[in-house]
């Protein structure tokens, strides 16, 4: 199956063209970071915790909707029951104004359990800890490809993940989406699909260098053009997935399916237009310094 036959697209002709366009969205995402900085949600900041009984059985669909209603559509629900549910929620409400509401709303009795304060699931240490396990995962992955291909392959594989979850976070960021340990998860996730992409393309590039003679810059040309195809599909049937999230997930799943989103466009970007743009960059500065 494939989209283009024998695809002959001049992608590195504009490097410069997207190296221009990454570098702005790049820098308006690190300046939105130190500025407006991330909105934390439960997992990190804390919030309460609301157990109720209620005196009809009530799904958790129909709770679900009673709160978004109240505002609370990002709320976190645990079922112990049809009649008993755990609610943790981080915005400054009452309980019982939430609890008023959801009865008259419900058309059911409801008492409160318990109420407590729910401190954060990941503190300033673990999210240190979290940092450090990406940075040194990063560092594996530079040390891997750069002995699977060269350096000029691992520094831009590596710059291709920063540049795809930096610029995903900084949409959230403008979005003012809460930051979530399933959007952690989405993160890692992303980090993931950009390094598989750029090995794909660095891979067929280094199988074209050992066939083939030529300049570097018309080599990688043609080895984005031979997996094209392949990119195009693996992304597209992935972005289809995510579109059912987005538009069937809920609110519950709609942060998460975004983030995936915007980083499987973002990444997919990345690997036809920057990897291969970086080090052909790179070569052709070497060669002008080789003649110097």
């Amino acid at each position: 199956m494939e989209f283009f036959k024998t695809p002959n697209i001049d992608f590195l002709s504009k490097r410069r063209i997207f190296f221009t366009i990454s570098g702005t969205l790049v820098l308006i995402s690190l300046i939105l970071l130190f500025t407006k900085g991330p909105k934390y949600g439960i997992d990190f900041t804390g919030g309460t915790l609301l157990h109720i009984h209620t005196e009809k059985d009530i799904s958790p669909s129909a709770l679900r909707s009673a709160l978004s209603k109240k505002g609370l559509a990002k709320a976190e629900i645990q079922d112990v029951s049809l009649k008993e549910h755990i609610i943790k929620y981080s915005q400054n409400m009452d309980p019982d104004s939430i609890v008023k509401f959801l009865s008259k709303n419900l058309n059911t009795k409801i008492e409160i359990e318990r109420t407590e304060k729910v401190g954060p699931r990941i503190g300033h240490e673990l999210r240190l800890r979290a940092i450090y396990a990406v940075l040194i995962g990063m560092l594996f992955m530079l040390i891997y490809i750069a002995i699977r291909f060269n350096l000029p392959f691992g520094i831009s594989a590596i710059l291709a993940i920063f540049h795809d979850v930096i610029i995903t976070l900084g949409i959230f960021i403008l979005l003012s989406r809460d930051i979530t340990i399933p959007i952690i998860a989405a993160f890692l996730t992303i980090v993931g699909y950009s390094i598989n992409d750029s090995i794909v393309v660095s891979d067929r590039i280094r199988e074209n260098l050992k066939r083939r003679t030529g300049k570097f810059i018309d080599i990688a040309n043609r080895s984005i053009n031979e997996t094209l195809s392949r990119t195009i599909i693996t992304s597209g049937t992935t972005l289809l997935v995510l579109i059912v999230l987005l538009v069937m997930g809920g609110p519950l799943l709609f942060d998460f399916a975004l983030a995936l989103t915007i980083g499987v466009i973002v990444g997919t970007y990345s690997s036809i237009f920057i990897v291969a743009a970086l080090v052909a960059e790179y070569e052709e500065r070497k060669k002008k310094k080789i003649r110097r």
